[in-house]
């Protein structure tokens, strides 16, 4: 039996039904409520003219807190690695004297 779900959701003034795995559906409803929002907040701070101009500033910013988020992740693995590797050498030290 195929358990799909059918919703739609709003986005810029658009509706697009989907069909998804019901464990989708919270993901994509916070999603696009986070659109919307962010496009109501772009349309009331820049002079926009076109919704395609919003939802790429839109596209945009998601997209890099997503590569930020990678690199900080990326920083923090490097740093444990680093810390990890001093304390491997002071116990070498310790151990071997």
């Amino acid at each position: 039996m195929d358990n799909k779900l059918r919703i739609k959701l709003s986005i810029a003034d658009r509706v697009y039904p989907l069909t998804i795995d019901p464990t989708q559906e919270e993901g994509l409803r916070k999603a696009a409520k986070k659109i919307e929002e962010l496009v109501k907040q772009f349309e009331q701070n820049y002079a926009v003219r076109d919704k395609q101009d919003v939802l790429a500033m839109c596209a945009l910013q998601f997209a890099s807190q997503v590569e930020q988020k990678s690199i900080d992740k990326e920083r923090s693995g490097e740093e444990v690695k680093e810390r990890l590797e001093a304390l491997n050498d002071l116990l070498q030290a310790k151990l071997s004297s």
